[in-house]
């Protein structure tokens, strides 16, 4: 689309999203946010909040954050960053050809996980324990509304700050939301991916690290999704867009039965060949360990977190802003401060 003299390329792009989009997908148009701005003269409200999300502080310390494998020797296991960029995607992927806000997509899928704590979801039990209640979603609505930018925030819309509070999933199965679920197709469709992708990545790590071999994964995934890490995913994508025509089925999007049984099979599988067993290994116990001591020392000791990493102080209890702090730590700042703090150096007069 031509963008005419003394046309804004944002209002060509709102127009384009109008003519272009499914009317049951979200427009840029008008997206609130809590502190009003002035619109960008060259993005939507969405892609501001994408951009927003790409340049924080807490989208780069996901490289050093762990997604299922602790500290492993390997160089081509998932981290919580490559988790994030394989989300958004496959979420890309399905939106587009649903035709979907992609730039509402992308942003909730860079965003979904900034909240995560150090050592996956083994840091959230543990750090889960010292703060009751604690959940990473929550954690990553808290970061882009109070905690970026020195306690500015990153002031996102609406449907955004929505896709990030709700993309977690029930234990009972992969389309199954845990809480309200979204309230807009796009952030069902990263709840969605957010599942498709990490019992497809995780399998491809457990297989990597020889927890499982591909024998061990059971036939029904063999038969139904396929026998490898790109047939599964292009048989749970196509399956989500041939079943989620969403002229037909406004606020929907769908799995089959037949490839939802396969999926939710594959997941049951990973819990008890990859992830129980990860659980209860020394190192994973050693690092909700390292998690619950940096809880309990800076709860003592609040006016000793570093000035420069310290959380803004809201007037909130003091749990509230040492949770904060450890949930911000990557992996190796969170091992590195322990060692730090407990473990005896060495010294020579």
């Amino acid at each position: 689309m031509a963008v005419n003299a003394g046309t804004s390329v944002r209002h060509a792009l709102e127009a384009r999203e109008s003519e272009m989009l499914s009317p049951a997908a979200t427009k840029s148009a008008g997206a609130a946010r809590a502190r009003p701005e002035a619109p960008s003269a060259v993005r939507t409200e969405f892609q501001r909040d994408r951009d927003r999300v790409i340049h924080a502080k807490s989208f780069r310390r996901l490289m050093h954050k762990t997604q299922v494998f602790i500290a492993p020797a390997g160089d081509h296991y998932r981290t919580r960053l490559t988790h994030t960029l394989e989300v958004t995607q496959i979420a890309r992927t399905i939106g587009r050809a649903l035709a979907l806000n992609e730039d509402l997509i992308e942003a909730i899928g860079l965003a979904h996980d900034l909240g995560h704590t150090p050592f996956g979801h083994a840091g959230e039990r543990a750090l889960a324990e010292m703060l009751p209640g604690f959940r990473h979603n929550e954690q990553s609505l808290r970061v882009v509304d109070r905690l970026e930018k020195d306690g500015q925030g990153l002031n996102l819309t609406q449907p955004v700050r929505d896709g990030i509070l709700n993309h977690s999933k029930g234990r009972e199965g992969i389309t199954v939301s845990l809480g309200a679920g979204p309230t807009t197709l796009e952030g069902e469709v990263v709840k969605l991916s957010d599942g498709l992708a990490y019992i497809n990545h995780d399998l491809d790590d457990a297989l990597r690290a020889g927890l499982v071999a591909e024998r061990d994964v059971p036939d029904e995934v063999h038969a139904v999704l396929g026998a490898s890490h790109a047939e599964r995913i292009d048989t749970l994508v196509r399956d989500v867009i041939g079943h989620s025509t969403t002229d037909q089925h406004p606020g929907e999007v769908r799995v089959s039965d037949t490839v939802r049984a396969a999926a939710d099979a594959l997941r049951e599988f990973l819990f008890d060949r990859v992830y129980g067993p990860l659980n209860r290994r020394d190192d994973t116990l050693r690092a909700q360990h390292v998690v619950r001591e940096l809880f309990a020392y800076y709860l003592a000791r609040p006016d000793e977190m570093p000035a420069d990493l310290r959380p803004p102080d809201f007037d909130e209890p003091v749990e509230r802003r040492v949770a904060d702090f450890v949930a911000t730590m990557t992996d190796r700042y969170a091992v590195d401060l322990f060692e730090r703090l407990f473990v005896p150096r060495f010294w020579s007069a």
